[in-house]
């Protein structure tokens, strides 16, 4: 199991690499040459202690003469030396900042893009908040990551490669010391970071659950304060909340002594190579071994440049232990964004295209490029589904509804009378059995032009940020404000509208915060109505419409209908006594099937529903 996730890690950064060279080669190879010319400037200056005192201070000392021309030279060329580093230090850091947003942005519309791909199953099993966390906090470790991490990297690799070549010129058992002490500072870090991976992914994991109890509490708190359950739900969120912080401590307790314990082992190396290397110094040891590349023997100057330079060399290890909490908790983050990423998309692929023609009128076009006049024919044969494997919630449902005809689905809670409505628009693909558009099978029906073509109302409204214009507008994008206006006049919302503040123009926030229930579900019936779609789903459409308001619309209701294959799921048996077909549903079955005095005269479960009256046998 442990490999197996190693494994996913190393390809979930592969793919975040690839995503950064995609548009940033050219960025990328100025950025590391700009990390390159920094990190020699800095080496340059290391250096320069050690020509200080060995080619200046020394010698001036010794001969007592002093002649400043020489030395002011040398400090010229070091102080344009490290004008370029400058230089090149901040235009790296500059660039690495518009990098890290530009693949941010990339990766946030990619997110997005294929988020608005996936089937409704995707967002029917996972919290609304935790999907939220995954362009918040999970993204956000990647911008850590990409912006700094990375480039310290990369730096810290040259300064490891170039001092290490200064240090073995200088001298090689100095730099053999260093060696050994960089090797434990790194098996250090390892080992530790190994350690606190498991407790990083926890707490992005946490991070979301948190998230989503939130987004849901707030959503739902006017039924927390009709119920009192204020102390409930702050109980839940403390037990929740104490659950990320321990899964917070337990990542950060083992990450952040890296840096400490690195540290001290540094220091431990500096004292040792200061003793090894003053004695080095006085003895004057000579020897290929006791010298550096050069086959100079080490001299004052050579020993004080070295022990800056082994402090360039075991500084890298300590920085990247300071950047292990950010590298694997921006793995942990990248892992949840590419779970989304690798969620399989809806299949929009079909032979049959919806397709507006030059009357107005909608036709199907097949793949050969024969034209089929749309007349709206819905029919179910032998349909089994679930939604869960092994727990079925539709058995054997058969029916045809013809073009023009209402058919009305009457049951009791759970009866799976809104599944059959979201079997027909492919929002779910059944298990066995066959559902026809015009003859067409629905899978072979592009999934746009097939839901194009249907009139959706559901029983949970929701409205957007924007105008009332632009809320009506949503069900057909190229309406015009007069087609909104009647769109708005055959459903009775027009009167409603035209005493908002701004009338048609007034501005709706927060899903509709300002409007009662019924006036948004209006407006959501007004949606369906300016898209004059050749078949409606009314799914419940008139459950928060109180009785008055709901006989008043029941006539604009009738016209909107007028003409279209109509489903009705009712909420009030009142509103489908004129359905064409009444379908009886219980338990995932029909089990009564008929128009509305038809199945009174049975007496059966209809009649029940109706009157009220429990049938006894």
């Amino acid at each position: 199991m442990l490999d197996r996730r190693s494994n996913l890690k190393i390809s979930t950064v592969a793919r975040l690499f690839k995503l950064i060279l995609q548009k940033n080669k050219w960025k990328i190879a100025v950025v590391l040459l700009c990390i390159l010319v920094s990190t020699l400037a800095t080496l340059a200056s290391t250096l320069f202690t050690k020509t200080l005192l060995d080619e200046y201070v020394v010698p001036m000392l010794k001969s007592g003469l002093r002649d400043y021309s020489p030395l002011a030279a040398a400090l010229f060329k070091l102080g344009v030396i490290l004008i370029i580093g400058v230089i090149a230090s901040y235009s790296y850091n500059l660039l690495t900042v518009y990098i890290s947003q530009g693949t941010l942005k990339t990766l946030r519309h990619s997110l997005f893009e294929h988020m608005e791909k996936l089937p409704l199953s995707y967002f029917d099993s996972r919290s609304h908040g935790d999907i939220m966390s995954v362009y918040t906090n999970d993204v956000d470790t990647l911008r850590q990551v990409i912006g700094q991490t990375i480039p310290r990297l990369f730096q810290s690799v040259v300064t490891v490669v170039s001092t290490f070549v200064s240090m073995l010129v200088l001298s090689i058992p100095l730099s053999l010391v260093s060696v050994i002490m960089a090797v434990i500072m790194f098996l250090t870090t390892k080992y530790l970071g190994k350690l606190s991976k498991k407790h990083f992914k926890q707490r992005q994991q946490m991070l979301g659950a948190v998230n989503g109890y939130i987004e849901e509490m707030v959503s739902g708190q006017r039924v927390i304060k009709v119920y009192c359950h204020e102390n409930k739900t702050i109980e839940e969120f403390s037990i929740l909340n104490n659950q990320l912080r321990q899964s917070v401590y337990n990542a950060n307790r083992i990450g952040n002594i890296v840096m400490p314990v690195n540290g001290n082992i540094g220091n431990l190396g500096y004292v040792l190579i200061a003793t090894v290397g003053a004695a080095m110094a006085l003895s004057s040891l000579s020897g290929f071994f006791f010298c550096g590349l050069n086959g100079s023997a080490l001299t004052l100057g050579a020993l004080v440049a070295f022990l800056t330079l082994h402090k360039n060399f075991t500084r890298p290890v300590s920085q990247i232990s300071n950047e292990i909490n950010s590298i694997v908790m921006a793995g942990a983050g990248a892992d949840r964004v590419y779970e989304l990423l690798d969620q399989k998309a809806e299949d929009n692929k079909g032979s049959v295209t919806l397709h507006k023609e030059g009357d107005g009128k909608w036709s199907w076009k097949t793949k050969d490029g024969k034209s089929v006049p749309l007349k709206g024919e819905v029919s179910l044969t032998d349909v089994d589904f679930s939604y869960v494997e092994g727990k079925q919630i539709l058995h054997d449902i058969n029916l045809t509804a013809y073009p023009g005809q209402k058919i009305a689905f009457v049951g009791g809670t759970g009866a799976g009378k809104t599944t059959i409505t979201n079997l027909i628009n492919r929002f779910y693909e059944i298990q066995e059995g066959k559902i026809t558009y015009d003859g067409f099978d629905i899978r072979n029906i592009e999934k746009d032009s097939l839901r194009q073509s249907l009139g959706i109302v559901l029983q949970e409204t929701h409205l957007f940020t924007g105008s009332v214009f632009d809320n009506i507008r949503y069900g057909r994008l190229d309406a015009t404000e007069a087609d909104c206006i009647k769109a708005a006049k055959l459903v009775l919302a027009d009167s409603f509208i035209r005493r908002l503040p701004n009338g048609y123009h007034t501005i709706i926030s927060a899903d509709g915060g300002n409007l009662s229930q019924g006036e948004k579900q209006l407006l959501s019936i007004a949606r369906a109505a300016v898209a004059a779609p050749p078949v409606l789903i009314l799914d419940e459409a008139t459950s928060s419409i109180d009785t008055r308001t709901e006989k008043l619309i029941q006539g604009g209701m009738d016209s909107l209908m007028q003409g279209r294959t109509t489903f009705v799921i009712a909420h009030r048996l009142s509103t489908i006594l004129n359905a064409d077909y009444i379908m009886v549903m219980d338990k995932g079955r029909i089990i009564e099937r008929g128009k509305h005095h038809e199945l009174l005269a049975l007496r059966g479960k209809y009649y029940e529903l109706f009157t009220g009256n429990q049938i006894t046998s």
